[in-house]
């Protein structure tokens, strides 16, 4: 089952930015993870944030494309089988997780 996938304002700029090969990556990711967004321990491909570099990112995924250096922050909301891209940096974890952060507080999420 794919779980629809929505995107914070920002998180489209940033993927607007990249460059081309860098889009053909993270669409083929998102694609992937949004078969199964759920965290590894519950079987998805998703991996749980907690408090990184003062950054309090409990409750919130993230995807990792080692290769290309980027970095996808999303969240759950269950009832509705939905994920919400909230960054896509290719920038070092914390300046990510310190982004992410100040989008999350944001929109209130």
């Amino acid at each position: 089952m794919n779980w629809s996938v929505n995107y914070l304002p920002e998180a489209l700029d940033d993927f607007r930015r990249l460059d081309g090969s860098q889009k053909i990556l993270v669409r083929k990711a998102i694609r992937k993870v949004c078969q199964n967004p759920l965290p590894e321990t519950e079987g998805g491909y998703g991996k749980l944030l907690g408090n990184k570099n003062g950054s309090s990112l409990s409750g919130f995924l993230k995807v990792k494309l080692r290769g290309a250096g980027l970095r996808i922050v999303y969240q759950l909301v269950r009832q509705e089988n939905n994920m919400l891209v909230i960054i896509i940096g290719m920038r070092e974890d914390s300046e990510v997780y310190d982004a992410a952060q100040k989008r999350i507080r944001k929109h209130g999420l």
